[in-house]
């Protein structure tokens, strides 16, 4: 079986790059596609799949200015030559899914997310992004044209792969497809808990607008709570002209160095959302309560203590607030604070444990079996039929 997996770039290693990983592994024999790579970005388990890159890899400062390229995503992506594959596996986040295929490619999207700076997040992005007026207007023309050929590309799609039912959701909305539910890969046996926890919350994850870190850092600042801050992105310097004598920035970590905030928190505090967000069940499979905003994929990674599911904290691994303002988090926090004790972490990491990477790939090797065999049978069919009205043609 001749697999090529597609994925949009490799500039970190994110949620969507585990993902990769994982489908490497069900598929070693894979190629791998991006737009542009950082080649000293990518895992150990990537270095060992060839690796076909577009012309924007030839662009100075790729890496950094990947993100700008977005009016060239369309033509880079139809250049990836993909003759000759039996399975192809577009990791889709921007604009993958727009790869071309023949006829005997079996073509899975796994999405991510439909792109949110195009769709749900368009207005939020150009209007809150601190985009000039020049720049605010070339980037409502680039999006009104992509996004005519973002949903003209998911025709070229066989089979649609959600994250979450949130994206499935979304796909439905905006493709008109439907989409099987496969949640990404946690590495659960990386986790563990902590006998003791500090006195601090945690934020972990890009500094980017839609992350909304800023109103953690309001809630702290107003709280006098510790609050420490992993990542790096464009709000960094923001955020830290923001943030009051309690909250601490660490950077960018290791992963071991992140497992280890994670079990030292009190809690979580995951104030944007995110499609999926894989740091809310990586905190729980440490034992940790999440404080999240009650809408996108939190809802289903984490059981809110009102949720029907939950007979109160002990049945619970966090808290929702319902509205993204300071005061409604600071609320949601002095709520937790009150019962803080009767969490469970053996409760919290066993509801972790549905994410974890054993049922991802379980999961996803079963469908794509499934979809190989029913593109088998369909093409067989066809031949057939073909056969049949060869021989009503010639009599």
């Amino acid at each position: 079986l001749r697999v090529a997996i597609v994925h949009y770039w490799f500039v970190n290693r994110r949620g969507g790059e585990r993902v990769v990983e994982s489908l490497c592994e069900m598929f070693p024999q894979a190629d791998l596609f991006a737009l542009v790579a950082d080649r000293n970005a990518l895992s150990p388990a990537l270095r060992t799949h060839k690796l076909t890159t577009s012309f924007l890899q030839r662009v100075p400062g790729r890496v950094r200015l990947h993100r700008h390229l977005l009016p060239l995503y369309p033509m880079a992506v139809e250049q990836f030559d993909l003759c000759g594959y039996d399975l192809v596996i577009s990791s889709e986040s921007g604009p993958t899914k727009g790869v071309l295929t023949g006829p005997e490619t079996v073509h899975i999207c796994y999405c991510h997310t439909p792109m949110r700076y195009l769709w749900d997040f368009y207005h939020e992005y150009k209007n809150r992004s601190g985009l000039g007026w020049m720049r605010k207007t070339i980037f409502a023309l680039t999006a009104h044209y992509i996004r005519m050929w973002d949903q003209a590309s998911a025709a070229r799609v066989d089979y649609f792969v959600a994250n979450s039912e949130n994206v499935a959701r979304r796909i439905r909305k905006l493709y008109r497809r439907e989409a099987e539910v496969t949640h990404p890969p946690v590495e659960m046996g990386d986790f563990k808990s902590a006998n003791r926890h500090g006195d601090y919350y945690l934020v972990v994850g890009q500094l980017v607008n839609y992350k909304r870190v800023d109103l953690a850092i309001e809630a702290c600042n107003k709280l006098g709570r510790r609050l420490r801050i992993v990542g790096t992105g464009e709000e960094y310097k923001r955020l830290k002209r923001m943030a009051g004598p309690t909250v601490e920035f660490l950077g960018t970590l290791s992963d071991e160095e992140v497992r280890e905030q994670y079990a030292g928190c009190r809690a979580l505090l995951f104030p944007g959302e995110d499609d999926f967000g894989m740091v809310p069940v990586e905190a729980q499979a440490c034992g940790r309560p999440v404080i999240a905003f009650g809408k996108g994929g939190a809802r289903e990674t984490v059981v809110g203590c009102d949720d029907e599911a939950a007979a109160g904290p002990e049945r619970a691994t966090g808290v929702f607030f319902d509205r993204q303002t300071t005061d409604l988090l600071i609320e949601a926090m002095l709520r937790f604070e009150t019962f803080e004790h009767r969490f469970s972490p053996q409760f919290i990491r066993a509801n972790a444990e549905k994410f974890s990477k054993e049922k991802f790939v379980e999961k996803m090797s079963r469908f794509v079996r499934a979809k190989l065999e029913e593109h088998h049978r369909l093409s067989v069919c066809i031949e057939e039929e073909k056969q049949r009205a060869a021989v009503r043609v010639a009599v």
